[in-house]
């Protein structure tokens, strides 16, 4: 395991095992309200403490973007953290949450990490090195078409003024696959995707920590990423469309008719 991955996966086991700890206690948390659906919880703000101490304790000089403390120091190498995807669901004792942890260098996502504490599920992926859940080798499915296909995606909870056209993709989608789900944890999604329980995935108004290790895992698991349009700008704009090599290409074709300039990174 690259070192640099390893300081990953201890940050992300210490901060699941306090998640996972907390889940006895949840009606005792203090939550703040952040925006319209949008919960933080006292677990969330130390969680990210711990990674991001476990983090710079190995690598002093280098950057973070965290979603609770923000953007900390200058430097080619920025971890980008999500402490706890899910909190909704956490919040209400719905099992479905994760750590993530991806790690860019000059611009290119090079190490990631998503950890489920619940089913202890460890997803990690190295560029150029491939994607494992805990030691076993991750594949994206195999599957050709859209009618045997499986679709994650995650419905628009705080910014409403695409939802017609993800209403639209959505409609379309329902009527060409096998099914659509939407856990509430998206870069669990991503790990599900990279790990064949998914044949694509779509959201709208992601933010780069919600996205940034399950993109990378996805890729290292033989998938393809990219924004609405195809293109590469997905980690800035939040609009993401995944899947295995032969499913991406047909999501973007239902998409296509319901995009509109404001969908374009």
């Amino acid at each position: 395991m690259h070192p640099m991955l390893n300081i990953a996966v201890k940050a992300a086991r210490r901060a699941g095992n306090l998640i996972h700890r907390s889940t006895d206690k949840i009606d005792q948390l203090t939550i703040t309200k952040k925006s319209h659906a949008d919960f933080v919880s006292e677990v969330d703000r130390a969680a990210e403490q711990t990674i991001i101490q476990t983090l710079l304790e190995a690598y002093p000089s280098h950057a973070i973007l965290a979603e609770e403390s923000g953007s900390h120091g200058e430097s080619e190498y920025l971890w980008i953290i999500d402490p706890l995807d899910g909190t909704t669901n956490f919040l209400h004792g719905l099992p479905q949450f994760c750590v993530s942890i991806g790690l860019q260098h000059k611009g290119i996502l090079t190490q990631a990490v998503v950890y489920d504490p619940v089913k202890n599920e460890l997803f990690t992926a190295t560029r150029g090195q491939g994607a494992y859940l805990n030691d076993r080798r991750l594949r994206v499915s195999k599957r050709l078409h859209l009618a045997d296909s499986l679709i994650g995606t995650g419905f628009p909870y705080t910014r409403f003024e695409h939802m017609d056209a993800y209403i639209g993709i959505f409609k379309d989608l329902m009527q060409k696959t096998s099914g659509l789900r939407r856990p509430g944890s998206a870069a669990l999604d991503l790990a599900w995707l990279a790990a064949g329980r998914y044949d694509g995935f779509f959201e709208i108004g992601l933010k780069p920590w919600d996205m940034a290790a399950g993109c990378l895992l996805v890729i290292e698991a033989g998938g393809m990423v990219s924004d609405l349009y195809g293109t590469d700008g997905f980690m800035k704009s939040g609009f993401i469309c995944a899947g295995n090599p032969t499913i991406h290409p047909l999501l973007l074709q239902v998409m296509a008719p319901h995009l509109t300039p404001e969908l374009k990174s």
